[in-house]
């Protein structure tokens, strides 16, 4: 007769926290590294490896908005008077790590987070849109931890569902990632036709770049304005 199971094999349990954030150097595109806290409750067992999946939120209604800020974010939520309805979470992006190998309570790794200078981008514009103090983060965690169970072998478990948590990231930090990839220029993506226009006006002007083109624009619709 099958005999009943007297015990129950540990399981893990992990949680996240994250820690800072630094820009991302050396990367073929901008990005930043979000020091990610990995822990484990209670037994510490030995973990193999974590593939993590990360939704990154950004939580609009948890900071407080200047007047020129307001300003600035008008093409995302519209007036100010209107953002007890217009404002409210907002997708970043999505991310991911490997974990790897740790039989402690405790290891941290960095977590890879692209960012894009593309001004059609929502997250962008918000970013953009700040003078300074902290982004509200929300982190949405998921994945697949696999470990080694009481008898050694191999086991795999799914990171809780509800697994999930805060950060506050410095504008400034944004900022100084952006400069290390874009030292004093902004990145503007406009239609071919645009920028052909743009562009033949450059040549015929005897212009040696875009900037000198745009001030040129620029200032002939305002002597034309006054």
């Amino acid at each position: 007769m099958e005999q009943p199971l007297t015990g129950t094999a540990s399981m893990p349990d992990i949680h996240f926290n994250v820690e800072s954030a630094h820009p991302a150097r050396h990367t073929a595109a901008p990005a930043l590294n979000l020091r990610l806290s990995v822990n484990q409750r209670g037994e510490a067992l030995a973990i193999q490896c974590i593939s993590l999946q990360c939704q990154i939120r950004i939580d609009t209604t948890r900071r407080h908005y200047a007047p020129a800020e307001q300003a600035h974010l008008k093409d995302l939520f519209g007036a100010p008077e209107r953002w007890h309805q217009t404002l409210h979470s907002m997708l970043w992006t999505h991310t991911g790590v490997v974990v790897p190998a740790f039989d402690t309570l405790h290891t941290a790794v960095d977590l890879p987070v692209p960012c894009s200078f593309d001004f059609n981008l929502a997250a962008t514009k918000y970013f953009y849109g700040l003078a300074d103090g902290e982004v509200p983060l929300l982190l949405l965690y998921s994945g697949s931890v696999f470990y080694r169970d009481d008898e050694g072998a191999l086991a795999m478990d799914l990171i809780s569902w509800h697994e999930e948590s805060r950060y506050n990231l410095p504008v400034q930090v944004w900022r100084n990632m952006m400069d290390l990839y874009y030292p004093n220029q902004n990145w503007l993506c406009v239609n071919r036709k645009v920028f052909d226009a743009i562009n033949s006006y450059k040549v015929r002007q005897g212009y040696t770049n875009f900037d000198e083109a745009l001030n040129g624009l620029l200032q002939n619709v305002a002597e034309a304005l006054s």
